[in-house]
């Protein structure tokens, strides 16, 4: 039987806590964070705008309907 190691996100999330801690000291971290949350807030502005577009470009190109004879 063969155990996986880093199977869950919280492992990874320990293993880059702990080798942040050895590379660039406890004073890095919060500085490291708060520039990871920075870019997780501008995919997340980048998604929206790009699904909004989506929607409406599917909207104006949704065919119209005949009128009947």
């Amino acid at each position: 039987m063969q155990t996986q190691m880093l199977g869950s996100p919280t492992d990874w999330i320990i293993l880059i806590v702990v080798v942040l801690l050895v590379l660039g000291g406890s004073k890095k971290i919060p500085e490291v964070a708060k520039a990871l949350g920075r870019a997780m807030g501008e995919f997340r502005k980048g998604r929206m705008e790009v699904e909004r577009e989506i929607s409406e470009a599917t909207k104006s190109e949704a065919p119209k309907p005949e009128p009947p004879n």
